[in-house]
């Protein structure tokens, strides 16, 4: 069989450049996934007007092996894609306040799912290893995830922990290679099948250090880490919106952050009144600016 990589694209591809019979499949079967992923052959030939044996050419056309084969990759496409290639009709004539409040609902809910599922005394726990540690390893991949392994050491840097975060795939594994006893790598991966960060994990926890995962439970990630933070994101339907799950996800960045600075007590407050008057002296004169952001 041939590799059937996105059979979305191939019928697309396929409306443009096939045969007068291929094009009418790939057109019918674009404009009804559902009709086309669960219809018998016959039912297919007899809407789009066509012999069956023309069915059966059109999907080996499209690097199946048959209408069979067909299917499962049409049904695999509307599964993992429905929403994008099936969108809810988009409600134009709402004012701008529709999106406010579909960014600032969605991601209030993501918070609060977040808090009401996390486990504080394990929470707490990593915060006082983060504050013990004489290195913290930051590493993350993607887009959400490498957000957070570099918010996590902007956090912790201005507390007097000595932190780095790494994005690299490479570098992570590097880092993770020169790991000690000493050293806390806090690995975030939302799926938890990041395979730079899950190697890493290993790497490390092979030489000595203490591995933390804020992951998907059950994962890969999950498994190869020491103390694991749960992660379960959720969305919703809207799909031209950002994921709100970040929002959840930077919520545990700060819990983990604040929580380490009630742990080292007042030991933070030179750090932080020493950068609040660096940047007010540098920058401009406003105590009432965030500190550093």
């Amino acid at each position: 069989m041939k590799q059937v990589a996105d059979i979305i694209t191939r019928l697309q591809m396929m409306t443009q450049d096939g045969s007068k019979s291929d094009r009418r499949l790939a057109a019918l079967v674009l404009a009804d996934l559902d009709f086309a992923s669960k219809a018998a052959i016959s039912e297919i030939a007899a809407r789009a007007d066509v012999s069956e044996p023309t069915v059966t050419r059109f999907c080996r056309n499209l690097g199946c092996e048959g209408v069979r084969d067909f299917k499962f990759w049409l049904a695999q496409a509307i599964a993992i894609g429905g929403l994008y290639l099936m969108p809810a009709p988009l409600n134009r004539d709402a004012r701008e306040q529709r999106i406010a409040a579909a960014i600032t609902v969605g991601a209030t809910q993501a918070i609060e799912r977040i808090a009401a599922s996390l486990d504080m005394s394990t929470l707490m726990s990593v915060a006082e290893r983060l504050s013990a540690s004489r290195h913290v390893l930051c590493i993350g991949s993607g887009g959400t995830s490498s957000m957070m392994a570099t918010e996590m050491q902007n956090r912790l840097f201005r507390l007097g922990v000595s932190v780095v975060a790494q994005v690299d795939g490479q570098l992570q594994r590097m880092y993770a290679a020169v790991a000690t006893s000493e050293t806390t790598v806090l690995a975030f991966s939302i799926s938890g099948y990041a395979k730079s960060v899950i190697d890493s994990v290993v790497v490390a926890r092979q030489y000595g250090a203490r591995t933390v995962a804020i992951t998907g439970p059950g994962s890969a990630l999950a498994k190869a880490a020491e103390i694991v933070i749960p992660f379960q994101h959720g969305e919703d339907s809207n799909i031209y919106k950002p994921t709100s799950s970040r929002y959840a996800l930077l919520a545990v960045v700060d819990m983990i952050a604040t929580a380490t600075a009630e742990s080292r007590d007042s030991n933070v407050l030179e750090s932080l009144r020493r950068i609040k008057l660096s940047l007010n002296t540098l920058k401009v004169d406003d105590p009432r600016l965030p500190l550093g952001d």
